[in-house]
């Protein structure tokens, strides 16, 4: 695939077919559910946002109903469960039909109790706008009288605007929450592997709002770094919680293996590619959690305020040591690192990721790599994705030459070719194109 210069729209077929996978098999819920759901007819009017073109004389598009539905995969979130792979996984967990099981509904669809549906509310809509943006029983009236954005927020719209609350509402399916969540036996009944990333999904969705002036004045605007940084320290807050909560790690006699990663188990026998990481204690033949945001926030935080970086690093240390106290210790770590994540999201919230700053987090994830940091695929997957997103904003705020953006861009093709095929990962040739973007950086 010829990929563009724009770093956003390089992604290989692999990332292209894991971000469809995911949106199709962990689509976001509804966060506001104060309100009834009326369904996407009350906001499909030719008037409101069911034009078939974009709308110049408004400050919003009108045609947001139309790139839904055409092009959204949250569109067809329900209809993935009609499939005979959906079936299958169903009839493997034992839990009857995959479109009527409240444990698919929760995400393949907008699924609000029965006495939060109104006539008009089909659950065959998939993910559809309420999904999002709240029952919008309360707020739509005051909502086509394009009133404050606050006002609405006040009266059950989720503020999707706010990285935060994008985060969580995303993460709510995209990794899971006390209310729903996906586990190993799920993914061991053919359910997918999770992985999501905030800015790189959001810039992969068919954009349905346009970040111009007006917008700014409305709402404001965040940058796709801070989306990401924002993003991986709610997605390890998350984990963590996860990973604290006994009612979700452990499985029987196991601990909830979904919480670890992947590759330390389903890899060959013959693979001889373990290697101890500079960064955290791993043990070799042991199942290690995955840690990937971690890592990314090792680097984020180790720019942005030394000290947070430091607690990190040695929480994450503790989080993989493998003592006599078992999952109490682990889960005492993973506490911790969940405490340390509320700094993060503040630290980051008021941080402007300037030129400099960018620059920074882009050494600092290369050379994470290079001291042998990134030996599982989870890790070089996120950093990938990292990369990519740091070198769009360069571009986008003009903050390197332009010569040196297309020879990032040409490096970057090289980290994602390695990273193409997750079970034929190899950390080594990772490394190389890791170290042809230190190259492109010109140090």
């Amino acid at each position: 695939m010829k990929k563009s210069t724009l770093a956003h729209d390089c992604l290989p077929p692999l990332f292209a077919l894991l971000v469809f996978l995911f949106f199709l098999a962990a689509p976001v819920q509804a966060a506001g559910t104060d309100g009834q759901h009326l369904g996407v007819a009350s906001c499909a009017g030719s008037t409101c946002h069911g034009a078939t073109t974009p709308t110049a004389d408004t400050n919003v598009q009108l045609n947001e109903y139309v790139t839904w539905v055409r092009r959204d995969k949250h569109a067809r979130a329900y209809e993935v469960l009609l499939s005979d792979t959906s079936k299958r996984i169903a009839r493997n967990l034992g839990i009857g039909e995959a479109h009527t099981a409240k444990i698919c509904l929760d995400c393949h669809a907008d699924n609000p109790p029965a006495s939060k549906r109104s006539p008009g509310f089909q659950i065959s809509e998939g993910v559809g706008c309420e999904g999002c943006h709240g029952g919008a029983q309360n707020w739509l009236s005051s909502h086509t009288a394009a009133p404050p954005h606050s006002d609405n927020v006040a009266k059950g719209m989720t503020a999707t605007d706010d990285p935060t609350v994008r985060a969580g509402l995303c993460l709510s399916c995209h990794f899971g929450n006390q209310e729903k969540f996906v586990t190993h036996r799920m993914m061991g009944a053919g359910h997918p592997r999770m992985s999501f990333e905030l800015d790189t999904f959001t810039q992969l969705q068919p954009a349905h709002f346009v970040v111009d002036e007006d917008y700014r004045k409305r709402k404001g605007a965040v940058s796709g770094v801070k989306l990401w940084a924002i993003g991986q320290a709610m997605m390890a807050r998350e984990h963590m919680a996860a990973l604290a909560d006994s009612k979700r790690n452990r499985d029987g006699l196991f601990p909830e293996f979904v919480l670890f990663d992947c590759h330390s188990c389903h890899t060959p026998m013959s693979n001889q590619n373990w290697q101890p990481r500079s960064n955290g204690v791993r043990t070799p033949g042991m199942p290690h959690v995955n840690d990937s945001s971690l890592v990314m926030l090792q680097v984020l935080t180790g720019v942005i305020d030394p000290a947070l970086g430091q607690a990190v690093t040695a929480k994450t240390r503790a989080l993989h040591s493998n003592g006599p106290a078992g999952m109490g210790q682990l889960a005492a770590a993973a506490g911790d690192l969940r405490g340390l994540t509320d700094q993060m999201v503040t630290k980051f919230a008021a941080n402007a990721f300037d030129g400099d700053v960018m620059q920074a987090m882009l050494k600092g994830l290369v050379q994470a790599g290079l001291d042998g940091n990134y030996g599982d695929y989870a890790d070089a997957e996120q950093a990938a994705m990292a990369i990519d997103t740091l070198i769009a904003a360069m571009r986008t705020e003009k903050s390197v030459p332009d010569a040196r953006l297309q020879k990032l861009s040409k490096a970057l093709d090289a980290v994602y070719a390695a990273t193409a095929k997750d079970e034929a990962y190899q950390a080594g040739r990772f490394n190389a194109a890791l170290a042809g973007v230190r190259a492109a950086l010109g140090g």
